[in-house]
């Protein structure tokens, strides 16, 4: 499937059991003995350097309709919105949850949490996916940064089931566009690495959340009454995000909310850097530890792009995965 142009490799069936009390156990026995599989299915030649993918794996909460660890070029990662809307469809398509018009709830275990996904369904067709995520926050605002050029800049870091450093990208004089992309993500690079050598995160669920998956680059138009914001998301290692990012659009509207620029049901339109959109809202405040939160609506479609099965070669070396770059 892709959502907005970001592709997801749903995995069905042939990956071995991982076993783990729950979910975020799940995810550390797949990084320490399985990550050769998510390297067969996520690089060259079955694959490229910004393919994502979803492993669906047995729930541990007892609310879960599934549970999915979520898969790309470096790792894996503890929330993905644009993989979530897909996942709303395909659980119903499939037979996972059964389908109930006008809405279908599915409640999907992540390792940030349960994510609860509402499908539209009209005469037996699925359509567009609305979530609620789990609490997102800004866990700081405006910290002063330099590149290693020198080049003073201004982030702040938020949290919408990952953690991200998002700032303007006006601060460089670059625009949010398919043409700048390489110059984008060599900037969200340097900016990752200028946040990692100064900034340590801690979330109040679990350290396994504490790390910084990417970049989210914006085009500063925060303010509700502007109809749409533009912006590029870079993850994992230098993966650039083809959707707005639903995780990074829940962290965005948790600093916009606590910058007092949107107010619970206001609903702004977040387009990536190749123009597709997902809608997004404060859908209610809450907590998360000591910080202040929201629970923020995405809503979304994804759609399917075709099926493939895969297999190895006992003498293929160059079969087991590689990347170029």
């Amino acid at each position: 499937m892709h959502t907005g142009g970001e592709p997801l490799r749903i995995i069905t069936s042939g990956y071995p059991d991982i076993p783990g009390k729950d979910i975020l156990a799940k995810r550390r026995y797949a990084k320490d003995h399985l990550d050769h599989l998510r390297r067969f299915l996520m690089f060259e030649p079955r694959g490229h350097y910004d393919m994502y993918g979803a492993i669906l794996v047995e729930p541990s909460l007892p609310d879960a309709d599934l549970a999915v660890l979520f898969i790309h070029n470096e790792g894996y990662s503890t929330m993905c919105g644009h993989a979530i809307l897909a996942l709303g469809r395909y659980a119903i398509d499939y037979g996972l949850v059964k389908a109930v018009e006008p809405i279908t709830t599915v409640n999907i275990e992540c390792p940030c949490g349960l994510v609860r996904a509402e499908v539209e369904v009209s005469n037996g067709k699925t359509d567009k996916v609305r979530f609620s995520s789990v609490p997102s926050f800004m866990l700081a605002n405006d910290v002063s940064l330099r590149l290693p050029d020198g080049t003073a800049f201004k982030t702040d870091i938020g949290y919408g089931g990952a953690f991200y450093a998002i700032l303007d990208a006006r601060q460089f004089d670059i625009a949010i566009t398919p043409e700048n992309v390489g110059r984008l993500t060599r900037l969200a690079e340097e900016i990752c690495q200028a946040v990692n050598d100064s900034i340590t995160l801690a979330h109040p669920d679990h350290d396994d959340l504490a790390f910084l998956y990417g970049a989210i680059l914006t085009d500063g138009r925060d303010m509700y009454e502007i109809p749409a914001t533009r912006n590029i998301c870079v993850f994992a290692k230098n993966q650039v995000d083809r959707s707005p990012t639903g995780s990074g659009v829940s962290a965005r509207l948790a600093i916009q909310h606590a910058r007092g620029l949107i107010a619970p049901g206001q609903v702004r339109v977040f387009a990536s850097v190749i123009g597709s959109s997902f809608e997004g809202s404060v859908e209610a405040t809450t907590s998360c530890g000591p910080h202040e939160a929201i629970i923020a609506s995405v809503k979304g479609k994804a759609h399917y792009s075709g099926k493939a099965s895969f297999w190895y070669e006992e003498d293929d070396e160059v079969g087991r995965g590689f990347i170029v770059g």
